[in-house]
Parts: structure tokens; sequence; C-alpha cells
């Protein structure tokens, strides 16, 4: 069977890598074959390359290097990049994850060359049109025959849409690289193992347009998170290329926070591990911060990981400064934890479907 996944940013890598993982322990005789198209949504490096690296992620068969753009623009080109890809390769099926431009494109090529499509990490919603990732989720998930949820939650979410007939619960891939490698993550940061100990700091990420392109809001969250750092903790800020790039337009200097170039994918899990608190509007390292029981802090307004409120396990502040202090004052109190993310064999579930799935689809052709 040939598989094709389509990516282009980090959380999609990280993804994609316990889908490689588990398609190499498949047995031979299934003949699976697999294919990468690495659309270039990140091409930052620090953002991509690292993460191939890091996870033994096979080198991408075709690189697109779309780049930046607006949402227009960038979906257009992948769109122009994709169609002849997919048409030569002819996957049975093309495999998409999560909720960004590259998942939109992957989406609307495929569903009009007749491919089949599997929605990694189906079913999430914010209930919120204004942002670009909701979109591109609903749209996925409308024309993906096979949806891959990672929680009962999202199961819900899709049978509310009437599709609960194309839906599965697999668990979370996301767990499942946690899983694989926390280990590999202590062992591969010597630097910053030694000086960002176990719960003396909080862990900060920022990155989503609705609060960089924002002016309120960012300068919001930057008050905020310099109010932490110099009354509760010191804050760690890996900065995304484009946030940093908004700092310098706007004047913001940050004078108590501690901001870094962007960590690898081991570099991350070491740091969110290790936290006392996590600060992000980030779904990802919302996750991530869950698997490894540290309190979360989420600068936005809504979640699409509902499952991690409970219990004060994450915190909705949006942007607003008192909010945000409130929460990081009371951070300690988080607790407990649930399981509601699969066994960390969410991977192979997936795979484990998409064979039961082409069964039938194979002994029509005979």
């Amino acid at each position: 069977m040939r598989i094709c996944s389509v990516v282009g940013a980090r959380p999609q890598f990280v993804k994609l890598a316990a889908v490689s993982r588990a398609l190499v322990r498949r047995p031979a005789h299934e003949c699976w074959t697999h294919s990468i198209v690495h659309t270039g949504q990140h091409y930052d490096a620090g953002l991509s390359d690292v993460f191939f690296e890091e996870l033994l992620i096979p080198r991408p068969d075709h690189h697109l290097g779309v780049g930046s753009g607006s949402h227009a623009v960038q979906t257009a080109e992948m769109l122009k990049a994709l169609e002849p890809v997919l048409q030569a390769g002819k996957p049975d099926w093309v495999l998409l994850y999560g909720d960004t431009n590259s998942t939109l494109a992957g989406t609307l090529a495929a569903a009009k060359l007749g491919l089949r499509l599997a929605h990694v990490e189906a079913g999430l919603r914010s209930y919120r049109r204004t942002m670009p990732e909701e979109i591109n989720r609903v749209v996925a998930d409308h024309l993906s025959d096979l949806l891959c949820c990672p929680t009962s939650l999202a199961f819900d979410n899709l049978r509310k849409e009437g599709l609960e007939d194309r839906a599965v619960i697999t668990g979370d891939v996301m767990y499942d690289a946690v899983l694989l490698y926390r280990e590999l993550a202590e062992a591969h940061n010597g630097r910053l193992a030694q000086t960002w100990h176990a719960r003396e700091f909080a862990l900060a990420t920022v990155h989503r347009a609705e609060n960089t392109d924002d002016e309120f809001r960012l300068r919001s969250i930057v008050q905020a998170l310099e109010r932490v750092a110099s009354t509760i903790c010191p804050v760690l800020w890996p900065m995304h290329p484009r946030t940093l790039k908004r700092l310098g337009e706007l004047g913001s200097p940050l004078s108590s926070v501690a901001a870094i170039d962007p960590v690898s994918y081991f570099q991350m899990l070491l740091l969110e591990s290790r936290a006392r608190f996590v600060l992000t509007d980030s779904g990802g390292v919302q996750k991530e911060a869950f698997f490894f029981h540290v309190p979360c802090i989420t600068l936005r307004d809504e979640t699409e990981w509902e499952e991690t409120l409970e219990n004060r396990c994450n915190v909705l502040a949006g942007c607003n400064e008192e909010r945000i202090l409130e929460a990081a004052g009371s951070a300690a109190q988080a607790g407990p934890w649930q399981l509601a993310f699969g066994d960390g064999n969410a991977a192979g579930a997936i795979l484990n479907t998409l064979a039961d799935w082409e069964e039938p689809r194979l002994r029509r052709r005979k």
C-alpha cells in the first residue's frame, strides 16, 4: 500500500515521526511504501531540518520550498506544487496532519484528484471561525475519507457534524512521540539541562497570528510575562522568528524574560518536563505539558484540547495580564491529571485502520 504524508510545520514533523516509526515495525509481507512531501511552510532550519535529523525521520521525497506568505498566497503556491507530485505518485492514501495551511492545501489537492484522505488529529474544534486553523481543520475533516480522532471528545465533535461513519478513535500520536523520546530528551541536552533546573522556571511560547499580529494582545502578553519573571520565577522564552520580528517592529524589548532562539524537539521536551508551569498559545505545547503533568496557562480565549482543562491542569487566560498572573501564582494547585489521549500506540492504530479499510478494496480488485 502506498502512503503519502504531507507535512510542513513543526508539530506535523513530530506526528510524522511517530507514524514513520510505526511503519517500520509493520510486517514485511504487507509491502507498505511511504513517501513524504514537505511543503516548506516552516523553512527555518531551527523549525524544520533539526526535527528530521533528531527524530530520524526519512528525508522528504519532495521539498516544495513554498516558504512564507499570506494565507491565500501560501496555500495557492502549495496547491500548484502539490498537484503534480500527487498525480505522479498516485498514493492509495494521503495522510494529513493537524490544521496548518499545509493540511488545507494537501486536502484540496488530493480531494480534487480523487485520492483518498486520512486526517490525523481529526475532530478538533475551537468553534471560532476567525481562526485560520479552524477553517483548515473543518475543511480537512469534511473532505477526508478517514478521520483519526485523538480523543473521545474529538469523536463527539464529528458525530455532531454527521461524520461519525468516517471517524475512529485512535489516540494521540503526539503522546506516542513523548513516550518514545522523553528519555532521549534528557540525554541529549547538556547545556540547557545544566542551566534550567526542574521547577525553577516557567516556559513560554507565543507564535499564533491572533497574538503576534494584534499589537494590544502581544503587548499585554509581553507585559504579563515580564511580571511573572520579576515576581514569581524566571521565564524562558524560545522565540519564534515571526514573534521576534513583531517585537522589533513594536519596539518592545524584554528586560526580565530570557529569550532564546528556537529549540529542537528534544530541547523542547526537556524544558516542558522541567518547567514549573508553561505559558503558551500552542496546541501542541498544551498537550505536551499535560503529558508531563506540568500546569499550563493558555494565552488564548479557547482551546481545542478541552480535556486538558479538567482540575485546572490547563487554564485559559487569553491576553489578560491579571488572569495570567493569577494562574501563574496558583499553578501549584493544578491536578490530578486524567488519561485522555490513548495508550501511546496511536500511530499503530492509525495504520491498522488504514489496513482494515484497504482490505475490502483489495478484495474487490481480484
